[in-house]
């Protein structure tokens, strides 16, 4: 039975629950994720209780295992840069078009305070979900990396 879990700063996660949520995600995001160093960090950051960071974590277990995954982070913005970026969201293979990862985007959905922008490659077949929530594509991203 799927189970939805959330966590944020005010539940003090451990390392060792930030770990075991890093570790699904490098492992289930397989093309479009980053090195582990960097969910730790993007974890770090949501779940930490100083005031200029925060977030939540959305998890759906089946038994003890992690099955999907949600890390949603705050950006200190309001209007022009959303309050709100969905960093990571990744779902078991096994578990994929089972409706999970529908269920972890409304929960975070509902959980956020303000609007969300999450950045998806054109490829990634989870950008119809995006889009069945309301998500839409307003900006071509950019970056210079230095």
């Amino acid at each position: 039975m799927l189970k939805i879990e959330t966590l944020s700063a005010l539940d003090h996660a451990t390392y060792l629950q930030k770990k075991e949520i890093a570790d699904f995600l490098f492992t289930h995001l397989e093309q479009y994720g980053d090195p582990i160093d960097d969910i730790m960090k993007c974890l770090d950051y949501a779940l930490d209780q100083a005031v200029d960071k925060g977030g939540f974590t959305v998890m759906a277990r089946e038994g003890n295992q992690i099955v999907g995954a949600v890390v949603m982070n705050k950006t200190g913005m309001s209007g022009y840069i959303p309050e709100n970026i969905l960093v990571y969201i990744a779902v078991d293979a096994s578990q994929r078009g089972k409706g999970v990862g529908q269920k972890l985007m409304k929960t975070a959905i509902d959980m956020a305070n303000g609007d969300i922008a999450l950045h998806v490659e054109p490829d990634n077949p989870a950008r119809k979900l995006y889009e069945k929530l309301g998500f839409t594509n307003k900006y071509l991203e950019m970056r210079l990396k230095k």
